[in-house]
């Protein structure tokens, strides 16, 4: 062996070594860069900031956002109004992604969001759908206090922003949609119930400051969005004409709620157009409702890139910069992806907008973010600087997100016999559908990387022996193998059929056409039923509900159970359910309509109220009275629960002005706001009723008691509406006192046919469950 061979040996293992230390140095800064999060401020790095008005925590916010913006040039102040803004460093601001999700669990869907070898997955709840299934307040609120403890920490360790673009608070109104699996389903009052309560769960502070966020939530898509890709039919382009009766009663409640009790930090505008105005790009829903009428504290975002939506797809201006300054001038401060920053200075040239306008909205976009302490310099020294990867993931987050789903998850059938299953008695378990396995199918849309899975099939068969089949290859189920599943189900003692769909039949820009079991999967459920020995339980794992009208009038069918998307504890959730460790308790949010609804109601039909001469049934459990397969509510439990009255009034009386028309002449209805509405807490127009529940059999259970009112039959007024729900848990032969506060001017009043509340006097009909109490309005 040579000198020379060896010198050169040696050169090369150097010129090695030096490659990898330096991969090893660039691995090392990137886990630096990864480890640090995004803040202004940094006095410790650079001391010269401490002097700066906006950087000075003692300074009231809007003191500081008028000193930052004072200091910025035009191009600077245009680098913030889009979702990556872009920083200045001689002020020692960086760059800052606004663009994070967190519909039910932090998502790395948007670009501001990722996982890492520090932290590789977050906490998988339910879909939005399953958990309000559950219809329990703190349950919404406790989901989004988890969530943004491990968004905070997540920041910590610069893998997450500060702003998520959750909750999606759109009423679920049409059962093809595509998207109805992100809300809280078709029900105003349900949908701002969970708006307000998981917002407060994402945004407020430890120590109960106000001006303080967490994180900042954003309710989204403002407003009368719910068509994505029908037909022919498709959100870009598509202008949803809505009455003001419908705006007021329906699409705005739980976006208003979010703002005025939420107290949420953003609201994003949609896609669509109202009545031929993008909404992006509408003064009077922006700047006229969102912040004169409800004074929204935070900042308006578009949906991405929806200001070149409107003039690249739906041609509403000539120019570029003609669309920034329209929408700036709405009331839009922030625009998802580049558009309006590509295009705000060509604006500005063109004497479309001026800087003050700019000044306007950037102002927004910092008091949120000061709001945050992303101007309080280092976050590792603040309120949640402590936050890391140890607190994603933790044991009992993941309970939490098996409990969410047990919660959630609703029977529709049980035939006496059949549901809960005893372990004991069960020696062999078919497990058939192309569901059984679903892992990421459980986590719906808008999902991040899970803690980990537990598939149905790992769930069931932690209890009993089980064996699978999956009976189709996925779930369009195009060519079924029902001759191996009937024959397991055959030979085993119960069947469990895991069916429904995943995001290839429904999700954002994919709504279906029909309201059927995809492909072949009826005629799969219907054999393997048919060559069962034992009780078949037929779960359906989906955002939307089916027509499976052929499925609840099939008797070897025993037992049949919804469970939406049960995020990543799902498979645990649903043995526990069948086990009987569990007594399901959810409910409904949205109406099951057999196939013929769909068949004669064109999804871009916004009408919410019938018109029967054009044969138009009317849309939700509020208006339309048709033939349901399963109705919005509708729940089994393994328990039974009875209702008593105890306390509820028959006749409200209000009292008028003497100048009042209505003392004079006889009204059908008045205006709901005036003195009359005034100190409903202390009686004045306001009621309690209260109820006994008593759990009337041998096992505990949760129920959720429903009250219901019928109103008058004016103004086009709804079938009925909820006015509340109360999740009360009872031991066996256990029994409580509901009470329910109810204000005469806000909860028993309807909306007229130009969009103004009015209190309906006459006869109302309260109803829980089978109970009904009249009650009578008069002046």
């Amino acid at each position: 062996m040579s000198s020379s061979w060896l010198t050169s040996r040696n050169r090369a293992l150097s010129s090695v070594s030096t490659l990898f230390l330096s991969f090893l140095l660039c691995i090392s800064e990137q886990s630096n860069a990864q480890s640090s999060p995004v803040f202004a401020c940094d006095v410790t790095r650079n001391p010269s900031l401490a002097a700066l008005g906006f950087c000075n925590t003692g300074l009231k916010i809007k003191a500081r956002v008028t000193d930052l913006v004072g200091r910025l040039t035009l191009e600077e102040k245009i680098g913030f109004l889009g979702s990556k803004a872009v920083g200045v460093s001689r002020l020692g601001i960086p760059d800052y992604n606004w663009w994070s999700e967190a519909l039910h669990g932090v998502s790395n869907v948007g670009s501001g969001t990722n996982f890492s070898g520090q932290i590789r997955g977050a906490t998988s709840f339910p879909q939005v759908i399953l958990t309000a299934a559950s219809f329990n307040v703190s349950l919404f609120q406790a989901i989004g206090k988890v969530v943004s403890t491990e968004a905070r920490a997540m920041y910590n360790v610069g893998l997450a922003g500060l702003t998520f673009w959750s909750p999606n608070v759109n009423i679920f109104r049409d059962p093809r949609w595509g998207r109805g699996q992100e809300t809280p389903g078709e029900d105003p009052t349900l949908s701002s119930k969970y708006a307000v309560a998981y917002v407060k769960g994402l945004q407020e502070a430890d120590g109960g400051d106000p001006n303080r966020l967490k994180v900042a939530a954003c309710c989204k898509h403002y407003t009368a969005y719910d068509v994505d890709n029908w037909t022919d039919v498709h959100r870009f382009t598509f202008n949803a004409v809505v009455n003001q009766q419908d705006m007021a009663d329906t699409f705005q409640p739980p976006f208003k709620s979010c703002v005025v009790d939420g107290n949420v930090a953003s609201v994003m505008c949609s896609y669509n157009q109202v009545n031929g105005k993008p909404t992006c790009a509408d003064p009077d829903l922006l700047s006229g409702v969102i912040r004169g009428q409800w004074k929204l504290n935070g900042y308006i975002v578009s949906d991405c890139d929806s200001v070149d939506v409107f003039y690249t797809n739906q041609h509403y201006t000539k120019t570029p910069g003609e669309a920034v300054a329209i929408s700036i001038l709405a009331g839009l401060d922030l625009n998802c992806y580049h558009f309006t920053d590509e295009h705000a200075l060509e604006a500005v040239k063109a004497g479309v907008v001026n800087e003050a306008a700019i000044d306007n909205a950037i102002s927004n976009n910092f008091a949120t973010l000061m709001r945050l302490g992303f101007f309080d310099g280092d976050p590792k020294k603040q309120l949640y600087g402590g936050l890391g990867p140890k607190d994603v993931c933790t044991a009992e987050n993941q309970e939490l997100a098996r409990d969410a789903a047990r919660q959630g998850i609703v029977l529709l059938k049980n035939s006496a016999g059949s549901l809960p299953l005893s372990p004991s008695a069960i020696k062999t378990l078919a497990v058939i559908g192309p569901n059984a396995k679903a892992d990421v199918t459980m986590i719906g849309n808008y999902h991040g990387d899970p803690c980990k899975y537990t598939t149905p099939l790992q769930g069931l068969a932690e209890t009993v022996t089980s064996t699978y089949q999956p009976g189709c290859s996925n779930v369009a189920c195009k060519e079924p193998d029902i001759g191996s599943a009937a024959a397991l189900a055959a030979s085993s003692d119960a069947v469990v059929l895991v069916m429904g769909e995943d995001q290839t039949i429904e999700q954002e820009d994919l709504d279906r056409v029909d309201l059927y079991l995809p492909g072949k999967q009826p005629e799969l459920v219907t054999q393997v039923a048919k060559a069962a020995k034992g009780p078949v339980v037929l779960v359906i794992m989906s955002g939307g509900g089916f027509d499976i009208t052929f499925a609840k009038n099939d008797e070897k069918i025993t037992s049949i159970m919804w469970v939406g998307y049960p995020g990543e504890a799902g498979g645990l959730a649903i043995a526990d359910v069948i086990f009987g460790r569990h007594n399901p308790s959810g409910s409904l949010p949205m109406t099951w309509y057999p196939q013929s609804y769909v068949e004669k109601v064109p999804m871009s039909n916004m009408n919410m109220r019938p018109d029967k001469p054009n044969g138009y049934p009317g849309r939700t459990y509020r208006f339309y009275a048709g033939e349901t397969v399963y109705a919005f509510g509708d729940t089994l439990s393994y328990t039974t629960f009875d209702h008593r009255l105890i306390k509820a009034p028959r006749l409200v009386s209000l009292s008028l002005d003497k100048s009042h028309p209505c003392r004079s002449s006889e009204c059908q209805s008045l205006d709901a706001i005036g003195p009359h509405c005034e100190n409903a807490d202390e009686g004045g127009s306001g009621f309690e009723v209260q109820l006994n529940v008593k759990n009337a059999g041998d096992r505990e259970g949760s129920h959720t008691v429903f009250l219901f009112t019928t109103p008058p039959a004016i103004h086009g007024s709804p079938i009925k509406h909820l006015l509340g729900f109360e999740k009360v848990r009872l031991g066996k032969n256990e029994e409580a006192v509901v009470r329910f506060n109810v204000d005469v001017c806000k909860d028993l009043s309807v909306v007229d046919e130009i969009g103004t509340r009015k209190i309906a006097l006459g006869h109302h009909l309260l109803h829980v469950g089978s109970l009904k109490h009249s009650l009578n309005i008069t002046v």
